[in-house]
């Protein structure tokens, strides 16, 4: 070959090789073709080094890291065989990024120093790449000074220079600087090319996520992964990069399968870094469940595989995350605390600012746990001075920390002035979420400051103010709306629709549901879902200040008894709100009414479907409702003394939230799920809109039923099937004075916001609910479980009632069991018979109860298990 050609042939090697790093899955092809060009031509070394370093790229961008590697040893033979120093520091310092993220740190280390004893070459790739050995082993502070001078230097290419803004600024964020490091952010997206661009949206999207913008976040995920397609890039280390959101989401199904799906792609391709990674947040994961002793096998593999990379950092992390899930499971030892003792002294010099507040925490747990006051105290001290600078959800951590410290000096004024603090702040954090069910996620965040909060005021306080704080805790997600979603979806809600008609054309024809179609319905119910996630919020007032003060509640009650019942370190209590005064009353062990209502739902659930029945196991499920009615009247409402004929406004808390309260007491009763939720109710008065009756397919007695109350209220929109589908009956109950839904339901425990009610062409969700931005003044669910909800950590719930309640429906008359569609006729008729009449939800429910013929199971299941929610 001629020197022209040779020179020619080098000349398209360097560019392609430029061309591959900004754009792999558009230039990356043509590298195999022009490394068989260079081999056959023997004299073009050094065209086919470079050559094979270009498809080393390649393969590396294609997590092919193992070829990657192949590729880069020959072209090291060669280069240095042909004595090409510069070529062979090239070779060298890419190689030693391909045996980083193999998890090679020592040959990597090799290869660096290797490089530099070569002397001439690209200096600042050789100190990027330093750098990132730092970063990996967890010597931020030390990477951080190395990527400030690359980044000030003048002979910085461009590339380089937007590798550098691109990896400060993670490194800035995990110092707890997330300005300083979106300001990164932007300039090197000025700088990049399409594959860095993908990159630096997936950082952008992490370090709104260190910031607390966790909405955004989701947002800039999504466009990060368009990029990424649109680039070839394998998408396992985005959805490694999005854990961390999921994680502060609580969305722990979504943050698991992400977890399990990146290390099963980085296993398979021996990226033995971040494998080691995706095992550990596989981990964080399981330790955050109901389970936590399932993270301990996948923190000790992930400790060992950091241990063997040589990142202490890492193995610190996993330390924390283990000794944490042994706190939960309460199988701490001293030698663990010792080990989170020593990964906090590892991460302290690292200076990771938020891992820094979870170890402190952590040991402090396990200090507590151990009864060793002094070391905890000292760990919870630290962990709120680390906290400060930190984001929301750090800050939070901090408040817990600072709280668990009051209580241990004994100061419950302390305790509380943290917990009320960080409650604040959580509800400017979930003001800023768009989604509903995102918010009564996050609720999540605070449950623990709340128990501490409770405990402390137990202790020291009146029952005014526990009540006060009782309120603060629950239902928040209830006294905020966000706005109704855009048009982003309107596509997939139409779609979905359609999905919906046809499964339902399919089981009126009583044939069986395709698979196919039910996969696209969960599809499309996955992507409604996320763009819920990612919408925004203005943010507005916290939800303490939309709560309503015991003078206003009183005022509303008019002489009325209000009990909100609570629970603490297993003791069920109440407090009773009267005229002049508050009382707290002792009620007894959590664990027996849990055990009484777990029984009762069981036996009305039994009782519902009588037909088929043996006759003993029918008697044997009366007598077990009987019985456990009884002994829940004994523990939650005979300690109270009410006045049995008195109308009362109940407040439930997390253990007796599925008792069925109007078959306890002999008065009208209405639950609610708070004391500001229930004033707001209350306040708002029955409405003047019009009425609307509907009725679900497939239940002749709802159609008789809703065609009977039709002649109670002249001029009511009636829909029956085959009218009175989705779009139509959602479009009708906004804004009604009054609905009555005699229809199907179920709860979707796997996807809350999913949970339904059936009408004529298909179901209509919480989701739809949720995009009304308004709702009936007052419902009638005459549906099965209406009443039931799907419980969050944070004493929230997503179920029919609270989607009503949320959207501004006052009072709401549900079941929270199933009900048989003929028996609801006379029950119905005498229920609206009542409210026609003037009566609030309570008393036409406690009216309507009267005529029901308890000696027939369904209509025991009717009378015991229909109440009243809301304002009443």
């Amino acid at each position: 070959m001629s020197q022209d050609g040779s020179t020619d042939l080098l000349i398209r090697a360097v560019a392609l090789h430029a061309d591959v790093v900004a754009d792999p899955r558009s230039a990356g092809p043509s590298a195999t073709g022009l490394v068989a060009e260079a081999r056959r031509q023997a004299v073009a070394r050094e065209p086919l080094v470079v050559a094979l370093r270009a498809q080393a790229a390649y393969e590396r961008s294609r997590m092919a890291h193992g070829s990657a590697k192949r590729l880069l040893d020959e072209a090291a033979r060669l280069a240095r065989a042909a004595e090409l120093s510069g070529r062979l520091h090239e070779v060298l310092v890419s190689r030693a990024v391909v045996q980083l993220e193999r998890g090679r740190f020592a040959s990597a280390a090799r290869d660096l120093d290797a490089a530099e004893r070569l002397g001439p070459g690209d200096d600042t790739e050789l100190d990027l790449q330093r750098a990132s050995v730092l970063y990996n082993v967890g010597r931020l502070r030390d990477a951080a000074r190395i990527c400030r001078r690359i980044l000030a230097d003048p002979r910085s290419t461009v590339e380089t220079q937007a590798k550098i803004a691109n990896n400060l600024a993670l490194l800035e964020a995990q110092l707890g600087r997330p300005a300083a490091a979106l300001g990164l952010l932007d300039r090197a997206d000025e700088l990049a090319g399409p594959a860095l661009a993908a990159i630096v949206a997936c950082s952008r999207g992490w370090v709104l996520a260190r910031a607390g913008r966790l909405a955004e976040s989701l947002r800039q995920f999504d466009d990060a992964e368009v990029r990424y397609r649109e680039v070839g890039l394998p998408l396992a280390e985005l959805h490694l990069e999005q854990l961390d959101t999921l994680l502060d989401l609580r969305l722990t199904a979504e943050a698991r399968a992400l977890a399990e799906r990146a290390g099963a792609a980085f296993t398979a391709h021996g990226v033995g870094l971040m494998g080691a990674e995706a095992l550990l947040r596989l981990a964080q994961v399981a330790a955050r469940s109901t389970e936590p002793e399932a993270a301990l096998d996948p923190a000790s593999r992930a400790a060992a595989e950091f241990r063997a990379q040589g990142r202490p950092g890492w193995v610190a992390r996993a330390e924390i995350t283990r000794v944490g899930a042994l706190v939960r499971a309460g199988r701490v030892d001293p030698a663990d605390l010792a080990g989170a003792r020593r990964a906090v002294r590892t991460l302290e010099r690292g200076g990771r600012g938020a891992d820094v507040v979870d170890a402190h925490l952590v040991a402090g747990r396990a200090a507590l746990a151990l009864d060793r006051a002094r070391p905890a105290a000292e760990h919870l001290a630290a962990a709120r001075e680390a906290s400060r600078r930190g984001s929301v959800l750090v800050r939070l951590q901090g408040r817990v920390a600072g709280a668990l410290r009051a209580s241990i000096v004994g100061d419950d004024a302390g305790a509380v002035r943290h917990a009320r603090t960080g409650l604040l702040d959580l509800a400017r954090h979930r003001e800023t979420l768009g989604s509903v069910e995102l918010r009564a996620l996050a609720s999540g965040h605070g449950a623990e400051l709340g128990r501490l909060g409770l405990r402390s005021l137990l202790r020291s306080a009146p029952p005014a103010d526990v009540l006060r704080w009782m309120d603060r805790t629950r239902a928040a997600v209830l006294l905020t709306s966000a706005p109704p979603a855009g048009g982003e979806v309107g596509e997939e809600l139409s779609a979905l629709a359609a999905v919906q008609g046809e499964l339902a054309q399919l089981r009126r024809d009583g044939a069986d549901e395709p698979q196919a179609l039910l996969v696209e319905q969960a599809q499309l119910e996955g992507r409604i879902r996320r763009a819920a996630w990612r919408r925004g919020s203005e943010p507005g007032a916290p939800g303490g200040a939309n709560r309503i003060g015991v003078a206003e509640v009183r005022r509303l009650l008019a002489g009325r008894p209000l009990v909100a019942y609570g629970a603490n370190e297993g003791q069920v209590f109440a407090i009773r709100l009267g005229a002049h005064r508050a009382v707290l009353v002792p009620l007894g062990d959590r664990s027996e009414i849990l055990v009484e209502a777990e029984a009762l739902g069981t036996a009305l659930r039994r009782l519902s479907r009588p037909a088929g029945g043996r006759p003993a196991t029918l008697a044997a499920a009366w007598r077990s409702a009987r019985h456990a009615l009884d002994r829940l009247r004994a523990l939650l409402v005979a300690p109270l003394r009410l006045d049995p004929e008195a109308p009362v406004v109940v407040l439930p808390d997390p253990t007796t939230r599925d008792v069925p309260w109007s078959a306890l007491h002999p008065g009208p009763v209405t639950a609610a799920p708070s004391m500001s939720s229930w004033a707001r109710s209350a306040a708002a008065g029955p409405g003047d809109g019009p009425t609307v009756l509907v009725a679900g397919p497939g239940l002749p007695g709802a159609v008789r039923e809703v065609e009977a109350l039709s002649a109670l209220h002249p001029g009511a929109e009636v829909l029956v099937p085959p009218v009175g589908g989705v779009e139509r009956v959602t479009r009708a109950l906004a804004g009604a004075g009054l609905a009555h839904l005699a229809c199907h339901g179920y709860l979707r425990a796997d996807n809350p916001t999913f949970s339904a009610v059936r009408l004529a062409d298909g179901d209509m969700t919480l989701h739809q609910l949720d995009l009304l931005g308004a709702a009936p003044r007052r419902a009638v669910l005459a549906v099965c479980d209406s009443a039931s909800g799907v419980a969050v950590e944070g004493d929230e719930v997503l179920g029919l009632i609270s989607a009503l309640l949320a959207r501004g429906t006052a009072a709401i008359g549900a079941s929270v069991a199933p009900l048989g569609d003929a028996e609801t006729v006379g029950f119905s008729i005498d229920l609206h018979r009542a409210l026609a009449a003037g009566a609030g939800m309570a008393e036409a429910v406690h009216t309507a109860r009267t005529g029901v013929d308890v000696d027939d199971p369904r209509g025991f299941v009717l009378h015991t298990a229909f109440s009243a929610y809301g304002g009443g």
